[in-house]
Order: structure tokens, then C-alpha cells, then sequence
């Protein structure tokens, strides 16, 4: 297996980690009993427990853009230096913004949510 391919299969586990740090947050702000149920009366989260669940929505969506590129790369064979880098810098920048959104600093996550942006798009444009 290719080191993207391995990057992948990291940031995959990372996002279920977050996952789960966003439950055990849930949980502790509106009970297990809550979580159990339909969610159309869930009251909405806030503090870190609302912090985590907008991070593993991003972090998800990160995952539906990067996933695919990696995998076009494989099925073309088409991983080299750069496309290494460019995955070693995503996967850099996605465990940075999981720590620094629900820590709640603004313009760093903001920088590396955009680095790990740039890094997917150079993951399409090296598959073109």
C-alpha cells in the first residue's frame, strides 16, 4: 500500500476518533437518554461539545473531498513526491484543526483548514 493510501486509512481513523470525542462532549451536555432518541428536539450544542460537532462535520466533508483524489491517484498510479507531500501536508492540517476548533482559535484554524484545502486541490490537479 501506497504512503497515501496509509495517509488516508490515518485521517480515517482520526475522523472516528473525533467522532467519538464529540459524543462523549454530547453526552455531557445533554445526557445519553437525548442522544438515544430522534434528535428533532435535540437542543443545540454549545461550548466544545458545539465546537466538536461542527469539527467532524468539516472534518467528514474533508475526508468526501480528499478520499477521492487519493483513490484516483491509485487507480492511475499517478503518486509521486509531490502528491506525497501534498497528502503528509493535509493530513498535517486536518490534526491541527482538530485541535485548534474546539480549543476555539479562529485565524489559525482558518490557515489550516485552507492549507489542507490547497493540498486536496494539488491531489486533483496531480490526477488530471
Amino acid at each position: 500500500m501506497s504512503s497515501e493510501l496509509n495517509i488516508l486509512a490515518i485521517y480515517g481513523l482520526l475522523v472516528l476518533v473525533l467522532i467519538l470525542v464529540q459524543v462523549i462532549y454530547a453526552i455531557s451536555q445533554v445526557g445519553l437518554p437525548m442522544l438515544a432518541r430522534p434528535r428533532d428536539d435535540m437542543p443545540r450544542l454549545t461550548g466544545v461539545a458545539g465546537r466538536m460537532e461542527r469539527c467532524v462535520a468539516n472534518s467528514v466533508a474533508a475526508m468526501a473531498l480528499f478520499a477521492p483524489a487519493v483513490l484516483i491517484l491509485a487507480v492511475r498510479e499517478g503518486f509521486g513526491g509531490g502528491t506525497l507531500l501534498a497528502a503528509q501536508v493535509f493530513l498535517i492540517a486536518r490534526l491541527a484543526y482538530a485541535l485548534l476548533y474546539p480549543a476555539g482559535i479562529p485565524w489559525a484554524r482558518t490557515a489550516v483548514w485552507g492549507l489542507g484545502f490547497v493540498a486536496t486541490l494539488y491531489l486533483y490537479v496531480a490526477a488530471l
